[in-house]
Protein backbone atom coordinates (compact mmCIF):
# COMPACT_ATOMS: atom_id res chain seq x y z
CA UNK A 1 0.00 0.00 0.00
CA UNK A 2 1.71 3.53 -1.14
CA UNK A 3 1.33 5.68 1.70
CA UNK A 4 0.30 9.13 0.05
CA UNK A 5 2.39 11.08 3.20
CA UNK A 6 5.34 10.00 1.56
CA UNK A 7 4.97 12.33 -1.39
CA UNK A 8 2.78 14.77 -0.52
CA UNK A 9 2.99 18.02 1.76
CA UNK A 10 -0.88 17.76 2.45
CA UNK A 11 0.50 16.21 5.75
CA UNK A 12 3.60 18.16 6.21
CA UNK A 13 2.45 21.15 8.87
CA UNK A 14 2.15 24.78 7.88
CA UNK A 15 2.12 28.51 9.07
CA UNK A 16 -1.21 29.84 8.75
CA UNK A 17 -0.90 33.51 10.12
CA UNK A 18 -0.58 33.26 14.45
CA UNK A 19 -1.21 29.14 14.93
CA UNK A 20 0.81 26.03 13.01
CA UNK A 21 -1.24 24.03 11.34
CA UNK A 22 -0.36 19.95 11.94
CA UNK A 23 -1.24 19.47 7.88
CA UNK A 24 -2.91 21.43 5.21
CA UNK A 25 -6.32 19.29 5.29
CA UNK A 26 -9.04 21.75 6.85
CA UNK A 27 -12.66 20.28 7.87
CA UNK A 28 -14.79 22.51 6.58
CA UNK A 29 -17.94 24.08 8.28
CA UNK A 30 -20.95 21.53 8.61
CA UNK A 31 -24.21 22.59 10.16
CA UNK A 32 -25.33 19.72 11.70
CA UNK A 33 -28.58 21.19 14.01
CA UNK A 34 -27.83 19.87 16.94
CA UNK A 35 -27.81 22.88 19.57
CA UNK A 36 -29.65 23.57 22.77
CA UNK A 37 -32.24 25.74 23.61
CA UNK A 38 -30.94 29.12 23.40
CA UNK A 39 -29.08 28.13 20.51
CA UNK A 40 -26.23 26.78 22.71
CA UNK A 41 -24.11 24.37 21.35
CA UNK A 42 -24.93 20.83 21.98
CA UNK A 43 -23.57 19.22 24.91
CA UNK A 44 -22.14 16.37 22.47
CA UNK A 45 -20.38 19.14 20.37
CA UNK A 46 -17.04 19.18 22.62
CA UNK A 47 -17.00 15.13 21.84
CA UNK A 48 -17.68 15.72 17.90
CA UNK A 49 -15.15 18.10 17.60
CA UNK A 50 -12.42 16.29 19.44
CA UNK A 51 -12.44 13.34 17.60
CA UNK A 52 -12.08 15.67 14.19
CA UNK A 53 -9.49 17.54 15.89
CA UNK A 54 -6.43 15.65 13.63
CA UNK A 55 -7.78 18.47 10.72
CA UNK A 56 -4.62 21.36 10.44
CA UNK A 57 -7.91 23.76 11.32
CA UNK A 58 -11.17 22.84 12.09
CA UNK A 59 -13.93 25.51 10.52
CA UNK A 60 -16.64 25.07 13.15
CA UNK A 61 -20.36 24.76 11.90
CA UNK A 62 -21.79 28.22 10.69
CA UNK A 63 -22.78 30.25 13.17
CA UNK A 64 -25.15 32.93 13.71
CA UNK A 65 -24.50 36.34 15.27
CA UNK A 66 -27.99 37.08 16.08
CA UNK A 67 -31.37 35.97 16.05
CA UNK A 68 -32.37 37.41 13.39
CA UNK A 69 -29.23 35.29 11.24
CA UNK A 70 -30.98 32.22 12.15
CA UNK A 71 -32.13 30.41 9.20
CA UNK A 72 -32.30 26.53 10.28
CA UNK A 73 -33.44 24.54 13.02
CA UNK A 74 -30.85 24.04 16.21
CA UNK A 75 -28.27 25.90 14.63
CA UNK A 76 -26.00 27.45 17.33
CA UNK A 77 -25.34 31.30 17.57
CA UNK A 78 -22.26 33.35 19.12
CA UNK A 79 -24.28 36.35 20.70
CA UNK A 80 -24.28 35.96 24.25
CA UNK A 81 -22.86 34.59 26.83
CA UNK A 82 -24.56 31.54 27.38
CA UNK A 83 -23.49 30.71 23.45
CA UNK A 84 -19.88 31.42 24.39
CA UNK A 85 -19.67 29.54 27.50
CA UNK A 86 -21.02 26.23 25.39
CA UNK A 87 -18.65 26.91 22.62
CA UNK A 88 -15.98 27.50 25.03
CA UNK A 89 -15.93 23.28 26.12
CA UNK A 90 -15.73 22.78 22.31
CA UNK A 91 -12.34 25.20 21.98
CA UNK A 92 -11.08 23.50 25.02
CA UNK A 93 -11.95 19.95 24.32
CA UNK A 94 -10.00 20.59 20.04
CA UNK A 95 -6.88 22.16 21.94
CA UNK A 96 -6.11 19.53 24.34
CA UNK A 97 -6.32 17.49 21.34
CA UNK A 98 -3.65 19.21 20.05
CA UNK A 99 -6.15 20.75 17.13
CA UNK A 100 -6.81 24.09 15.92
CA UNK A 101 -10.89 26.04 15.30
CA UNK A 102 -12.04 29.16 13.63
CA UNK A 103 -16.04 29.84 13.84
CA UNK A 104 -18.03 30.58 10.95
CA UNK A 105 -19.89 34.46 11.47
CA UNK A 106 -23.31 33.80 9.78
CA UNK A 107 -26.12 35.85 8.82
CA UNK A 108 -28.85 33.86 6.62
CA UNK A 109 -30.59 37.20 5.61
CA UNK A 110 -33.37 35.96 3.23
CA UNK A 111 -32.80 32.06 3.15
CA UNK A 112 -34.96 32.18 6.91
CA UNK A 113 -38.57 31.75 8.19
CA UNK A 114 -41.43 33.59 10.30
CA UNK A 115 -41.08 30.40 12.45
CA UNK A 116 -37.23 30.81 13.03
CA UNK A 117 -37.34 34.19 13.54
CA UNK A 118 -37.65 36.29 16.37
CA UNK A 119 -41.50 37.71 16.84
CA UNK A 120 -42.47 35.88 13.53
CA UNK A 121 -41.12 38.66 11.67
CA UNK A 122 -39.95 37.80 8.49
CA UNK A 123 -36.45 37.61 7.06
CA UNK A 124 -34.33 40.31 5.92
CA UNK A 125 -32.77 40.43 2.60
CA UNK A 126 -31.03 43.17 0.44
CA UNK A 127 -34.27 43.62 -1.75
CA UNK A 128 -37.44 41.96 -0.70
CA UNK A 129 -36.65 38.96 -3.93
CA UNK A 130 -38.33 35.56 -2.63
CA UNK A 131 -35.72 32.99 -3.05
CA UNK A 132 -37.02 29.62 -4.70
CA UNK A 133 -36.83 26.38 -1.68
CA UNK A 134 -37.89 25.36 1.77
CA UNK A 135 -36.83 26.51 5.15
CA UNK A 136 -36.14 23.91 7.25
CA UNK A 137 -38.16 24.23 10.80
CA UNK A 138 -38.30 22.77 13.81
CA UNK A 139 -42.07 21.72 12.50
CA UNK A 140 -40.52 20.99 9.15
CA UNK A 141 -40.09 22.37 5.94
CA UNK A 142 -41.88 25.89 4.77
CA UNK A 143 -41.48 27.56 1.48
CA UNK A 144 -39.44 30.05 1.39
CA UNK A 145 -41.46 33.80 2.04
CA UNK A 146 -40.91 37.29 0.50
CA UNK A 147 -38.62 38.80 2.91
CA UNK A 148 -38.24 42.61 3.95
CA UNK A 149 -35.58 44.85 2.42
CA UNK A 150 -33.46 46.20 5.02
CA UNK A 151 -33.31 49.80 5.69
CA UNK A 152 -30.42 51.74 5.44
CA UNK A 153 -30.48 52.55 8.80
CA UNK A 154 -30.00 48.72 9.92
CA UNK A 155 -26.68 48.70 8.31
CA UNK A 156 -24.89 49.63 10.60
CA UNK A 157 -26.50 47.50 13.47
CA UNK A 158 -25.92 44.34 11.30
CA UNK A 159 -22.32 45.77 11.00
CA UNK A 160 -21.51 45.98 14.79
CA UNK A 161 -23.17 42.46 15.33
CA UNK A 162 -20.34 40.92 12.93
CA UNK A 163 -18.35 42.50 15.17
CA UNK A 164 -19.57 41.73 18.73
CA UNK A 165 -19.48 38.22 17.59
CA UNK A 166 -16.31 37.83 16.56
CA UNK A 167 -14.98 39.62 19.85
CA UNK A 168 -17.11 36.60 21.46
CA UNK A 169 -15.37 33.93 19.37
CA UNK A 170 -12.55 34.97 21.08
CA UNK A 171 -13.33 34.67 24.18
CA UNK A 172 -14.83 31.58 23.77
CA UNK A 173 -11.37 30.72 22.97
CA UNK A 174 -11.39 30.07 19.05
CA UNK A 175 -7.91 30.60 17.14
CA UNK A 176 -9.43 33.00 14.61
CA UNK A 177 -13.36 33.30 12.85
CA UNK A 178 -14.00 32.99 9.09
CA UNK A 179 -16.85 35.45 7.69
CA UNK A 180 -19.85 33.73 5.68
CA UNK A 181 -19.73 35.66 2.46
CA UNK A 182 -21.32 32.58 0.41
CA UNK A 183 -23.53 30.01 -0.70
CA UNK A 184 -26.86 32.60 -1.03
CA UNK A 185 -26.52 33.75 2.67
CA UNK A 186 -26.73 37.61 3.72
CA UNK A 187 -23.26 39.03 2.26
CA UNK A 188 -23.51 36.87 -1.06
CA UNK A 189 -27.22 38.66 -0.94
CA UNK A 190 -25.57 42.32 -1.49
CA UNK A 191 -23.25 40.89 -3.75
CA UNK A 192 -25.46 39.39 -6.06
CA UNK A 193 -27.31 41.41 -9.01
CA UNK A 194 -29.95 38.55 -9.02
CA UNK A 195 -30.72 39.40 -4.89
CA UNK A 196 -29.90 43.25 -4.83
CA UNK A 197 -32.19 45.52 -6.44
CA UNK A 198 -31.35 48.39 -4.27
CA UNK A 199 -30.94 51.93 -5.61
CA UNK A 200 -28.60 53.40 -2.69
CA UNK A 201 -25.26 53.24 -1.60
CA UNK A 202 -25.46 49.56 -1.60
CA UNK A 203 -26.81 48.46 -4.65
CA UNK A 204 -26.51 48.82 -8.49
CA UNK A 205 -22.11 49.11 -8.99
CA UNK A 206 -20.33 46.17 -7.97
CA UNK A 207 -18.59 48.73 -5.77
CA UNK A 208 -21.79 49.44 -4.13
CA UNK A 209 -22.83 45.41 -3.82
CA UNK A 210 -19.46 44.89 -2.48
CA UNK A 211 -19.67 47.95 0.48
CA UNK A 212 -21.59 45.27 3.21
CA UNK A 213 -19.50 42.61 2.95
CA UNK A 214 -15.78 45.04 2.64
CA UNK A 215 -17.64 47.15 5.81
CA UNK A 216 -17.90 43.44 7.85
CA UNK A 217 -14.53 42.78 7.04
CA UNK A 218 -13.49 46.70 8.03
CA UNK A 219 -15.21 46.10 11.64
CA UNK A 220 -14.21 42.98 12.57
CA UNK A 221 -10.06 43.13 11.80
CA UNK A 222 -10.82 46.45 13.84
CA UNK A 223 -10.73 44.31 17.05
CA UNK A 224 -9.28 41.02 15.77
CA UNK A 225 -5.88 40.85 14.55
CA UNK A 226 -6.43 39.99 11.14
CA UNK A 227 -4.01 36.86 10.84
CA UNK A 228 -7.06 35.69 12.77
CA UNK A 229 -9.60 36.44 10.34
CA UNK A 230 -10.58 34.29 7.32
CA UNK A 231 -13.35 34.60 4.81
CA UNK A 232 -15.42 32.24 2.47
CA UNK A 233 -16.76 32.99 -0.74
CA UNK A 234 -18.43 30.67 -3.33
CA UNK A 235 -18.45 33.07 -6.88
CA UNK A 236 -19.66 30.21 -9.74
CA UNK A 237 -22.61 28.31 -6.73
CA UNK A 238 -26.35 28.66 -7.57
CA UNK A 239 -26.82 27.82 -3.55
CA UNK A 240 -30.01 29.01 -2.20
CA UNK A 241 -31.74 31.06 -5.28
CA UNK A 242 -28.13 32.91 -5.84
CA UNK A 243 -26.27 34.46 -9.20
CA UNK A 244 -24.81 36.81 -11.05
CA UNK A 245 -24.79 38.60 -14.52
CA UNK A 246 -20.89 38.85 -14.27
CA UNK A 247 -19.05 36.65 -11.48
CA UNK A 248 -15.96 37.25 -12.62
CA UNK A 249 -15.97 41.04 -12.66
CA UNK A 250 -17.16 41.66 -9.49
CA UNK A 251 -15.54 38.37 -7.19
CA UNK A 252 -11.96 39.69 -8.90
CA UNK A 253 -12.96 43.42 -7.66
CA UNK A 254 -14.21 41.90 -4.10
CA UNK A 255 -10.53 39.80 -3.79
CA UNK A 256 -8.58 42.80 -4.56
CA UNK A 257 -10.27 44.82 -2.20
CA UNK A 258 -10.00 42.23 0.31
CA UNK A 259 -6.18 42.31 -0.12
CA UNK A 260 -5.96 45.84 2.02
CA UNK A 261 -7.22 43.46 5.13
CA UNK A 262 -4.59 41.26 5.27
CA UNK A 263 -6.89 38.78 5.69
CA UNK A 264 -5.60 35.50 6.19
CA UNK A 265 -6.95 33.07 3.96
CA UNK A 266 -9.48 32.98 1.42
CA UNK A 267 -12.21 29.93 1.47
CA UNK A 268 -13.81 29.34 -1.65
CA UNK A 269 -16.24 26.95 -2.87
CA UNK A 270 -14.86 25.47 -6.50
CA UNK A 271 -18.35 25.37 -8.02
CA UNK A 272 -21.58 24.45 -6.93
CA UNK A 273 -21.81 24.23 -3.65
CA UNK A 274 -22.20 20.34 -2.67
CA UNK A 275 -22.21 19.98 -6.31
CA UNK A 276 -20.47 19.64 -10.00
CA UNK A 277 -17.17 21.77 -9.43
CA UNK A 278 -17.93 22.61 -13.26
CA UNK A 279 -20.83 24.79 -14.00
CA UNK A 280 -22.61 26.90 -16.71
CA UNK A 281 -21.33 30.50 -17.02
CA UNK A 282 -18.64 29.49 -14.58
CA UNK A 283 -15.17 31.10 -15.14
CA UNK A 284 -11.42 29.67 -13.90
CA UNK A 285 -11.28 30.35 -10.08
CA UNK A 286 -7.14 30.52 -10.17
CA UNK A 287 -7.87 34.24 -11.42
CA UNK A 288 -8.85 34.81 -7.40
CA UNK A 289 -6.18 32.54 -6.02
CA UNK A 290 -3.58 34.39 -7.93
CA UNK A 291 -5.00 37.97 -6.41
CA UNK A 292 -5.32 37.09 -3.17
CA UNK A 293 -2.00 38.13 -1.09
CA UNK A 294 -2.95 35.31 1.60
CA UNK A 295 -3.71 31.64 1.96
CA UNK A 296 -6.20 29.50 -0.55
CA UNK A 297 -7.99 27.27 0.80
CA UNK A 298 -9.80 24.98 -1.99
CA UNK A 299 -13.19 23.48 -1.31
CA UNK A 300 -15.90 20.99 -2.99
CA UNK A 301 -15.52 17.55 -4.39
CA UNK A 302 -12.37 17.17 -3.02
CA UNK A 303 -10.86 13.72 -2.63
CA UNK A 304 -7.45 12.08 -1.78
CA UNK A 305 -6.06 12.41 -5.51
CA UNK A 306 -7.45 15.71 -6.64
CA UNK A 307 -6.44 17.67 -3.00
CA UNK A 308 -2.89 15.44 -3.93
CA UNK A 309 -2.74 17.22 -7.47
CA UNK A 310 -4.32 20.94 -6.07
CA UNK A 311 -0.99 20.92 -3.99
CA UNK A 312 1.13 19.60 -6.81
CA UNK A 313 -0.05 22.00 -8.78
CA UNK A 314 -0.10 24.63 -6.10
CA UNK A 315 -3.45 25.48 -6.84
CA UNK A 316 -4.10 25.72 -2.69
CA UNK A 317 -2.63 26.34 0.09
CA UNK A 318 -4.66 24.27 2.27
CA UNK A 319 -7.59 21.32 1.06
CA UNK A 320 -11.12 21.65 3.05
CA UNK A 321 -13.14 18.35 2.80
CA UNK A 322 -16.61 18.77 4.20
CA UNK A 323 -19.16 15.47 4.19
CA UNK A 324 -16.35 12.77 3.86
CA UNK A 325 -15.96 14.13 7.84
CA UNK A 326 -19.28 13.00 9.00
CA UNK A 327 -18.29 9.56 9.09
CA UNK A 328 -14.39 9.51 8.97
CA UNK A 329 -13.42 11.56 12.33
CA UNK A 330 -9.99 10.47 12.00
CA UNK A 331 -10.28 11.33 8.10
CA UNK A 332 -6.55 12.75 7.72
CA UNK A 333 -5.02 9.47 9.07
CA UNK A 334 -7.19 7.65 6.63
CA UNK A 335 -6.42 9.55 3.63
CA UNK A 336 -2.50 9.46 4.92
CA UNK A 337 -2.75 5.72 4.71
CA UNK A 338 -5.02 5.60 1.33
CA UNK A 339 -7.55 3.64 4.31
CA UNK A 340 -11.10 3.19 3.01
CA UNK A 341 -13.46 5.89 4.01
CA UNK A 342 -16.87 5.43 5.47
CA UNK A 343 -19.90 6.22 4.23
CA UNK A 344 -22.65 8.69 6.63
CA UNK A 345 -26.41 8.04 7.30
CA UNK A 346 -28.49 10.19 5.22
CA UNK A 347 -30.97 10.07 7.98
CA UNK A 348 -29.31 11.58 10.78
CA UNK A 349 -27.19 14.17 9.33
CA UNK A 350 -29.38 16.51 10.88
CA UNK A 351 -30.87 16.93 14.46
CA UNK A 352 -30.87 14.13 17.24
CA UNK A 353 -28.40 13.24 19.28
CA UNK A 354 -25.16 10.62 19.41
CA UNK A 355 -26.44 8.88 16.41
CA UNK A 356 -24.94 9.77 13.40
CA UNK A 357 -22.98 12.21 15.12
CA UNK A 358 -20.31 11.01 17.75
CA UNK A 359 -20.54 7.31 17.26
CA UNK A 360 -18.53 7.13 14.04
CA UNK A 361 -15.40 5.11 15.08
CA UNK A 362 -12.14 5.90 14.11
CA UNK A 363 -10.31 2.92 11.87
CA UNK A 364 -7.52 0.94 13.55
CA UNK A 365 -4.44 1.18 11.15
CA UNK A 366 -2.78 -0.32 14.01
Amino acid sequence: MTIASQTSDLFKPVQLGAIQLQNRIAMAPLTRSRAQAGDVPSELAPEYYAQRAGAGLIIAEATQISPQGKGYAWTPGIYNEAQVAGWKKVTDAVHAKGGHIFLQLWHVGRISHPDLQPGNALPVAPSAVTPQGNAFTETGFKPFVEPRALELSELPGIIEQYKTAAQLAIKAGFDGVEIHGANGYLLDQFLRDKTNRRTDAYGGSIENRARLLLEVVEAVTSVIPSERVGIRLSPISPANDIADSDPKALFSYVVEQLNRFKLVYLHVVEGATGGPRQVEHGFDLQVLRDLFKGFYIANNGYDLPLATKAREGNLADIVAFGRPWIANPDLVERLKHNADLASFNPDTLYGGGAAGYTDYPALNLA
